[in-house]
């Protein structure tokens, strides 16, 4: 049509009042996401003051949530689950972007429901797929040619990732690092204006604060420690590269399991993790309060931190695998966090001068096991040291990350979003 834009100059444009609606619809989630966990929470304080049965009511809720949210899922395709693969697939050409009419209100009802319902799942998969789905839809509706539309649909993506941890450098480098794996200057302007109106729009509703709170005097550790952060970045690569064949395997169960329907499987999962919330709540959600307590200071003794992390090991995947929409990020983010502080309290005979605290630690097994699951490690130290305010950790952070990296490489394990967005791929 004569005078619509068709590229060029005008796609930033398009790209700045995309990234103003992702910032909006990022922060409304992240909002939404807390009153809804807000809720949940009030459900626990009065199954515990009730007693004897009460420990039924987060088993019931948790489970209900999760039956619906898969409902909604099973309604819209590509709702389920992270959504991060889909956008790769459409930056590498193997499929179209996916008009977000349904798709939208699917990831954001469905994900306020299955999170605040207590599963173990990330807010960052449905504002990534959300911000894509806008990107594109953008790009369509102003005329822009196919290659511009995809262009579009991965740039928001990263806004939707900057809006989902209110880290900005973070949804540039994942966009290059992970959807895009090379480093283009369209691609990369596209993503920094963008991402640049969605997190000032996003700061209207949740503000501008980082995510967690750590000690400001946060010291880094000495030099002598950088070999304890390499042998500590190369066990992490080997918890990732187990994590990963753990979010695959649950996911390949129904193939083998065919009598239960997506919706009863979804509400026995819940129902499974509501026992867990039950138990202590710290064992449910996307972990942001167990990663801030610990950032903050507040260790819990050596087993209950194996208790954490054996148990949130399995929920993760065992969420990802119930089929509503929810990510991976979030969750890793609060394993590494229980990780590093129990390797500190273990190793802590062993490191010099008590190894400078266990919240380094903490800090840096988030970032460690992000990259050996991921395998974006600049991604994670980006995404770290932004939602902790924290930049005298780097160069640990540069160690541990590249341990973790490198082994997770070397013992075969496949980048996660690969093999999900491979997965997809397969005829059902």
């Amino acid at each position: 049509m004569p005078g619509a834009p068709r590229g060029g100059p005008a796609v930033y444009l398009v790209a700045a009042v995309a990234g103003c609606v992702v910032g909006l619809v990022g922060a409304s989630f992240r909002w939404c996401l807390v009153r809804a966990q807000e809720l949940h929470g009030s459900l626990l304080s009065a199954s515990e003051r009730l007693g004897g049965p009460g420990w039924l009511i987060p088993v019931l809720t948790t489970a209900a949530g999760a039956a619906v949210a898969c409902a909604v899922a099973q309604r819209v395709p590509l709702a389920a689950g992270s959504g991060i693969q889909d956008v790769e697939a459409v930056w590498r050409g193997e499929r179209e972007p996916r008009p977000f009419l349904w798709l939208l209100p699917a990831k954001f009802v469905g994900g306020v429901i299955a999170m605040g319902s207590g599963l173990v799942l990330g807010r960052e998969g449905p504002t990534v797929h959300m911000g894509a789905a806008i990107g594109a839809e953008a790009g369509r509706r102003t005329r822009m040619s196919p290659r511009d539309v995809t262009l579009l649909h991965t740039s928001l993506a990263g806004a939707g990732l900057a809006v989902a941890f209110t880290a900005p450098l973070s949804g540039v480098v994942f966009v290059c690092e992970e959807v895009t794996k090379v480093v283009r200057t369209r691609v990369v302007l596209l993503t920094l204006i963008g991402t640049a109106t969605a997190v000032g729009c996003s700061e209207l509703i949740v503000g501008d604060r980082p995510v967690f709170q750590v000690p400001a005097a946060l010291a880094g550790p000495p030099v002598a420690l950088l070999p304890a952060f390499l042998l500590f970045g190369a066990a992490t690569g080997v918890l990732g590269a187990a994590y990963n064949r753990l979010v695959i395997g649950f996911l390949d169960l129904p193939d083998r399991v065919t009598r239960i329907g997506p919706v009863a499987r979804a509400a026995l999962i819940g129902a499974v993790v509501g026992l867990l919330i039950s138990i202590d709540p710290f064992l449910g959600s996307g972990g942001d309060e167990l990663s801030g307590r610990l950032l903050g200071g507040d260790l819990p003794v050596g087993t209950v931190l194996a208790g954490y992390l054996v148990v949130r090991f399995v929920a993760g995947p065992l969420s990802y695998a119930a089929g509503t929409p929810g990510g991976l990020f979030a969750p890793v983010l609060a394993l590494g966090a229980v990780w590093g502080a129990l390797v500190h309290g273990l190793a802590l005979p062993l490191l010099p001068g008590g190894g400078s605290g266990a919240v380094p630690f903490a800090i840096v097994g988030m970032a460690a096991l992000f990259s050996a699951v991921v395998r974006a490690p600049v991604t994670g130290i980006t995404l770290v040291v932004e939602m902790t305010g924290t930049t005298s950790l780097v160069v640990p952070l540069f160690a541990a990350c590249f341990a973790a990296t490198l082994t997770a490489d070397r013992m075969g394990s496949m980048p996660v979003y690969d093999s999900l967005r491979l997965r997809m791929a397969k005829p059902s």
